[in-house]
């Protein structure tokens, strides 16, 4: 039996299944207009990875393609972060059971760098964090999800969202202390 998609039904006596989508192709379009790059920006600030960042967006989006007949355009941007981010955290995991764990050789003498990039400091200070934290801050302060859709793409619920929202910035606060030490 042949599917045949289209974005209005056919009528009965077609020998075709017809499947309404939720999502036209123009808006699929705009989706990935609006949405590659912040998503590409989210995954490579956790991953520091250019090209595996941009295959996690393009299977991202490549499985939103698959799914127009079952996601509404007005809820296509949750849904691609949801799957970029679950690729991304997939991702991490299979990486972290290949790491070839090697001994740490500590250097007993200590650098001062006075640093005069604020991005700079900014991204160690998120190094820090634990994955979780990194990642609620990270769609919270620089994508500006609220925390209700914060818990949807993690799976959290929304008190725990806060919760590791608060924490992440009060470890941020001790290590970068005052805005001082920045400038």
């Amino acid at each position: 039996m042949l599917v045949f998609l289209e974005a209005c039904n056919i009528n009965s006596n077609s020998p075709y299944i017809s499947i309404t989508l939720l999502m036209t192709v123009e808006e699929y379009n705009t989706c990935v207009d609006s949405f590659a790059d912040g998503l590409y920006r989210f995954i490579l600030k956790n991953i520091k990875d250019n090209g595996l960042a941009e295959d996690i967006v393009q299977d991202t989006f490549e499985k939103l393609w698959l799914k127009l007949v079952d996601v509404e355009f007005e809820k296509a941007k949750s849904y691609i972060y949801t799957i970029g981010y679950n690729a991304m955290i997939d991702r991490i995991r299979k990486d972290k059971r290949l790491e070839v764990f090697e001994p740490e050789v500590h250097n007993m003498q200590t650098v001062s760098h006075g640093y005069s990039d604020v991005k700079q400091v900014l991204n160690k200070a998120l190094e820090t964090l634990s994955e979780i934290q990194r990642n609620v801050i990270l769609l919270r302060d620089y994508q500006g999800y609220s925390y209700a859709e914060i818990g949807e793409i993690t799976g959290l619920n929304e008190s725990q969202v806060k919760v590791y929202i608060y924490r992440a910035r009060l470890a941020l606060k001790e290590y970068l202390g005052s805005i001082d030490n920045l400038i």
